[in-house]
């Protein structure tokens, strides 16, 4: 799951990124760490490879010298961690601000597995989710800029939504397969989230507005991708009728 969720904080521009950082180091190393949030900060940062620039801030500096003993405790490598991308990125979507709220969900959830697992609702999920930065983030987007007002930079609820939807269910479902237990709670779950407003749902909808919750906007991206993307409209039921309609 920890894998999974960092794909998710890394989003579309970063998640193999994170991937890959997720992956770098065991995760036994990192729950070990859970009640020294800024030791957690300081092995994600340093194997993004975030804190090799030189920067004179004190914290950026705490945290330099706390993933050096890290680094050489655990016999740590980035080898193979993806560059981690700020371009073109709004500021609160910047990969520290993510990381340090990855670091903060599992500061504030010591057994965030169970929970989840154990969720059986929307709200449930999204109070889970609930969560900051440190406080140096409140009031920095990077190591070398300080912001103009102090911000708790929380994880926004469209935001969770996507976490929710894209990390969160999937290792729901999988654990619920594997276990023989119900999926119905999952699909309410699905029904409760609004719909994604993205590019593909977006043209769904411009033809008939359709797409009211996340179940549906899930169909529509796995129509999207599995079927009109790769032509397979004689595979599709909808492409079929469509067919039918116009010869």
């Amino acid at each position: 799951m920890f894998w999974q969720l960092a794909r998710g904080f890394g989003a579309k521009v970063n998640g193999e990124a994170f991937w890959s950082l997720a992956k770098s180091f065991p995760f036994s190393v990192f729950r070990k760490l859970q009640n020294d949030a800024k030791q957690m900060e300081a092995l994600l940062f340093g194997q993004s490879g975030l804190l090799e620039a030189d920067v004179e801030d004190p914290y950026f500096i705490e945290l330099k010298s706390a993933y050096a003993f890290l680094k050489q405790k655990h016999q740590l490598s980035n080898y193979g961690v993806l560059p981690i991308k700020f371009f073109r990125l709004r500021p609160p979507n910047f990969p520290t601000i993510r990381l340090a709220q990855l670091v903060q969900l599992y500061h504030k959830n010591t057994y965030l597995f169970s929970k989840v697992i154990q969720a059986n609702s929307y709200e449930e999920l999204q109070r889970i989710f609930q969560c900051s930065t440190s406080d140096f983030w409140h009031t920095h987007y990077n190591f070398k800029t300080l912001s103009a007002k102090r911000i708790k930079k929380r994880l926004s609820k469209s935001f969770v939504d996507l976490l929710i939807i894209n990390s969160v269910l999937p290792i729901k479902y999988a654990y619920q397969h594997v276990n023989g237990q119900d999926q119905d709670p999952l699909i309410l779950i699905l029904k409760s989230i609004p719909s994604e407003q993205n590019s593909i749902v977006k043209s769904f909808n411009a033809l008939k507005p359709i797409s009211k919750t996340a179940l549906n906007s899930q169909a529509l991206i796995e129509l999207k991708n599995n079927y009109c993307s790769k032509l397979k409209c004689l595979q599709c039921g909808i492409g079929s009728v469509v067919l039918n309609q116009n010869v």
